[in-house]
């Protein structure tokens, strides 16, 4: 199980360090980034990559509180005392 959470979160850190270029910004901001970027001013190509921080940090937060919630709630290994003998369901 530990082998497989690893590769999960390899898999998530790696597509998230591969991305190219993403746009994601609403109409007004990539139209005020692009004129931005044309007069020479260089605040406004960070833009970009603010919106996607913001993007990922809910994702992130979801993933963490699903790591904690399972391995706090995860079904232990319980022995049960049970007779040795064999039960008809008939």
């Amino acid at each position: 199980m530990k082998k497989k959470l690893v590769f999960i979160l390899f898999v998530l850190v790696f597509s998230f360090a591969i991305v190219p270029e993403v746009n994601a910004q609403c109409a007004m901001c990539s139209i005020n980034a692009e004129q931005g970027v044309k007069n020479g001013n260089t605040v406004s190509a960070g833009l970009n990559t603010g919106v996607l921080y913001l993007l990922a940090v809910p994702y992130l937060m979801a993933i963490i509180v699903g790591v904690v919630w399972y391995k706090k709630y995860r079904k232990k290994n319980v022995h049960l005392n049970m007779k040795k003998e064999p039960f008809n369901l008939n």
